[in-house]
C-alpha cells in the first residue's frame, strides 16, 4: 500500500489575497526598505515566512470563543476562564496575562533585582537578552557547543558542564536561569525533559529561581513524546505539565503555542514575588484581570492551549517543516536537522563561504529569497545578535501556524531553487544607519557592497 501523505488537520473556511509582485517592484520595495525585510509591507510579501509570533490562524472554536469576550474592567469572566485554562495545564498557582512575551519578561526583569547579577540560560532570545541587560544583568548562554551540527532531537539542551562552572563561577551573582523551550537561538531545537530535570535539581540547591520561556512548549513537549524514551507515548498534557512543574516561574508569547494574534503569560509559584509583580503589572500594563488584553483575547488564548496540544495538529506541523527542510536541502542548502516545528534554518554561512560574519551572509540570503519570489525570511545570527549570536549565521524559514498548504511550500522551495543558482553572486552587507542600537535588526538600514544577481 503506498504510504498516504501527512494531510493539514483542518479545513479552510475563510481566504486572504496574495499579491504577487514582480522582480522589479521587488527589487524598489527592498532598495526603499534599506534591505530591511522588517520594513516591508506585509502587502509586498507573497509568502511571509519572517516569524511563526501572532501569524497564526485561528480556528472557528477560537473565534466562537470570542463570542464570549467579558469586556468588564476588573474581574470579567473571561479571565477565571483563561486563568483555569493555565493553572489546569502548568500548575502555576499566580498567573497574570500581559499583551505579549516580551511584555511579561519586562515586568519580570523589572521585579527581580538585576543589577550587577547575571542570567545563566541555554539560550536567550533577543527581546528576553534585550530586557535582561536593561536591568543591568548580563545574559549568559551555555548552550551545547554542537547544537548546530549535531543532528541529534535536543540540541536545544543546556550543556550542564558549562553550568556547573557557570554556577560556581558566579554563586550569589545568579539572578535567576532561562530554559528556553524550544532553543530558537540555536536552530529551534527541543529541550528534553532529562536535561530540564538536571537543569532544575541544580537550581533549587542553590536557590536560584528556574524561569522556562515556554512559548513553544507543545511543540517541545511532541519532541520529548516521539524521542525521549522515558516518555514515549505518554500524553501531551501530561509531559508538558511535567515541564512546568520543574520550573519556578515562566513568561510566555501566546502569539506562538496559544496559536493568538496576541497575548502573553506570566506566572509564578512564590506568592511574594506575584505580589510585586502584579504592582509593576497595573502600572504598565493593565488591572490584572486583563493585563493589557481584551477579553476575547483572553477567551482565545484559553481556547488555543487546549488546541495546540492535539497530536495530530503536532504531527502535521513537524511534518510541514521537515517537507520544507527537504525541500531546501534538495536546493543545495546547509539546513539544521532535526528541523523544528516552528522554523526550518539554513546554515547561510555554510551555504555563502565567500561572506565572513561581518558580511552579513544571513541577511544577504534573506534578501536574496524576497528579490528572486518574495519570500520573507528574517536572519538569526550577526546582524540579530552580534558578539552575542551563535556559532553559525542562520536564516530562519518560520512557519506560520495553519496558515499555508503544501504548494506554498512547493513554492518556496523553487525560489530557494532559483537562488541556490547563484548564491556564490550574492554580495555582502554594510549597515549604514543603527549600527549601536539594541535590537538592532528590527531597525537597522544596510546596503549591499555590489548589486545582487538578479535582474
Amino acid at each position: 500500500m503506498k504510504r498516504r501523505p501527512i494531510i493539514e488537520p483542518f479545513r479552510i473556511k475563510v481566504t486572504e489575497p496574495i499579491r504577487m509582485t514582480t522582480p522589479a517592484e521587488r527589487r524598489r520595495i527592498l532598495e526603499a526598505a534599506h534591505y530591511n525585510l522588517f520594513s516591508v509591507r506585509a502587502d509586498d510579501v507573497i509568502i511571509d515566512l519572517l516569524t511563526d509570533s501572532g501569524t497564526g490562524a485561528m480556528s472557528a472554536e477560537q473565534w466562537a470563543a470570542m463570542m464570549r469576550g467579558d469586556e468588564s474592567y476588573a474581574g470579567a469572566k473571561s479571565f477565571f476562564r483563561f486563568q483555569d485554562a493555565v493553572q489546569g495545564l502548568t500548575g502555576m498557582p499566580f498567573v497574570f496575562p500581559t499583551h505579549q512575551g516580551r511584555a511579561a519578561e519586562r515586568i519580570l526583569c523589572s521585579v527581580v533585582p538585576l543589577q550587577g547579577k547575571v542570567v545563566l540560560s541555554n539560550g536567550l532570545f533577543d527581546t528576553t537578552r534585550a530586557n535582561v541587560e536593561a536591568g543591568g544583568a548580563r545574559g549568559i548562554d551555555l548552550s551545547l557547543a554542537d547544537a548546530l551540527t549535531a543532528h541529534r532531537p535536543f540540541g536545544g539542551d543546556m550543556d550542564l558542564e558549562a553550568f556547573d562552572r557557570a554556577m560556581e563561577a558566579h554563586r550569589d551573582r545568579i539572578a535567576f536561569v532561562v530554559m528556553t523551550a524550544t532553543n530558537n537561538t540555536v536552530g529551534g531545537q527541543a529541550v528534553s525533559l532529562g536535561n530540564l530535570t538536571a537543569v532544575s535539581e541544580r537550581c533549587r540547591k542553590a536557590g536560584v529561581m528556574l524561569v522556562l520561556d515556554a512559548c513553544r512548549f507543545a511543540e517541545n513537549a511532541y519532541r520529548i513524546q516521539q524521542d525521549e524514551p522515558a516518555y514515549q507515548k505518554r500524553p501531551l498534557p501530561e509531559i508538558a505539565r511535567a515541564m512546568f512543574d520543574l520550573a519556578d516561574a515562566f513568561t510566555m508569547s501566546a502569539k506562538k503555542d496559544a496559536i493568538v494574534n496576541m497575548g502573553g503569560i506570566l506566572a509564578v509559584r512564590d506568592e511574594a514575588l506575584a505580589e510585586n509583580l502584579r504592582v509593576d503589572l497595573i502600572r504598565t500594563e493593565g488591572f490584572p484581570s486583563y493585563g493589557g488584553l481584551a477579553g476575547r483575547d483572553l477567551e482565545a488564548l484559553a481556547q488555543g492551549l487546549h488546541e495546540v496540544l492535539d497530536e495530530s495538529y503536532l504531527e502535521y506541523r513537524f511534518a510541514a517543516s521537515g517537507y520544507l527542510a527537504r525541500s531546501l536541502i534538495e536546493a543545495g542548502f546547509p539546513v539544521v536537522t532535526p528541523a523544528a516545528a516552528h522554523a526550518v534554518y539554513v546554515d547561510a554561512g555554510a551555504a555563502l563561504p565567500h561572506l565572513g560574519p561581518g558580511d552579513l551572509p544571513g541577511q544577504s540570503l534573506a534578501c536574496a529569497m524576497y528579490l528572486a519570489g518574495g519570500v520573507r525570511t528574517c536572519e538569526i545570527g550577526e546582524l540579530m545578535f552580534g558578539e552575542h549570536g551563535p556559532a553559525r549565521q542562520l536564516v530562519r524559514f518560520a512557519l506560520p501556524r495553519r496558515v499555508y498548504t503544501q504548494s506554498h511550500v512547493d513554492y518556496v522551495g523553487a525560489v530557494a531553487f532559483d537562488v541556490a543558482e547563484v548564491k556564490a553572486k550574492l554580495p555582502a552587507l554594510r549597515i549604514t544607519r543603527g549600527r549601536g542600537v539594541r535590537l538592532r535588526h528590527f531597525v537597522a538600514e544596510m546596503a549591499p557592497v555590489s548589486p545582487f544577481p538578479f535582474e
